[in-house]
């Protein structure tokens, strides 16, 4: 545990289990404002003054305000002592290999397909269906996901070499395409469940998805 103590404003999506997850990897205390999406919470005069964008999650450290989820993961990693094996970009080029999978894993994945799929097949009662343009997202999907597959290790190591927030957000993105019943290459759920067996994604589960304790599921 580090002497950092940060507030961490949001639980129960993806995007807030990215921070806590990383959060956990660096040992940050966390004051955890349990807030979701699409329950008010998020539009309240008060949540309002902290992030005028009213999403989550949303960090506080001091009176540095930060929203986005990947710009959080990087704050964290550049306030933190890291520990051993935690991947931290030194030079230009580390820092382009880490940027590039970041970028591909939150645009090409995340934001153009697996967001498309959760607004208009998960959530059409406030988005509207759009079943045509699902069906392009999943195929769309498949397609960037397979470009990169042969770069994934399969079960047995990480992106970059050591542990990196590129493996907290891949990981995610998988754990969002199994939910959503979209097929993968098989090491790429090899790879999900080699990076999901670190303690601190246990321990972010524990945190954002409180619920499924309560239901009696394991973390």
């Amino acid at each position: 545990m580090t002497d950092l103590a940060v507030t961490v404003w949001g639980i129960g999506s993806t995007r807030t289990f990215r921070v806590h997850w990383t959060a956990a990897e660096l040992g940050v205390r966390c004051d955890v404002r349990p807030i979701r999406s699409r329950t008010g919470e998020t539009r309240t005069e008060a949540y309002g003054r902290v992030n005028p964008k009213r999403k989550i999650p949303t960090l506080q450290h001091g009176d540095f305000v930060l929203s986005e989820s990947g710009a959080i993961m990087a704050y964290l990693t550049r306030v933190s002592p890291v520990p051993p094996g935690f991947f931290v970009p030194q030079g230009a080029l580390a820092q382009a290999r880490l940027d590039e999978w970041m970028s591909f894993a939150s645009m090409e994945l995340d934001a153009h397909a697996l967001y498309l799929l959760r607004r208009h097949r998960y959530l059409p009662e406030i988005y509207g269906e759009a079943p045509e343009a699902c069906e392009s997202a999943v195929e769309y999907f498949s397609v960037q996901i397979g470009a990169v597959a042969d770069r994934v290790p399969a079960g047995d190591g990480y992106l970059l070499g050591d542990f990196s927030i590129a493996d907290v957000l891949m990981t995610t993105i998988v754990d969002c395409a199994i939910d959503y019943h979209i097929d993968l290459p098989a090491r790429l759920v090899a790879y999900r469940d080699f990076t999901a067996r670190r303690p601190a994604y246990e321990a972010a589960c524990r945190v954002n998805y409180p619920e499924r304790l309560d239901n009696g599921e394991t973390a």
